[in-house]
């Protein structure tokens, strides 16, 4: 029998770095950047085309930030 203390082991690769758009903090970062700009869409008194998107850009940024939320770290 060989002990697993003594047996040699291969060196530990170091961990991949993902590319940004793979990576939670930065999208989610994105995500909310997204959400905060339809909202200030949403309560502009200026102009009647950024109203008119502001629930889309809303809905798109909750949308992925759901989805942002999943990926690993």
């Amino acid at each position: 029998m060989s002990d697993p203390l003594l047996t040699p082991q291969s060196p530990a690769l170091p961990p991949r770095r993902r590319p940004f758009f793979l990576r939670r903090g930065p999208m989610e970062a994105v995500a909310v950047t997204v959400i905060g700009l339809g909202f200030l869409m949403l309560f502009q008194p200026f102009a009647l085309v950024l109203y008119t998107y502001s629930l889309v850009t809303l809905l798109a940024g909750t949308f992925m930030f759901m989805i942002v939320s999943k990926f690993p770290e």
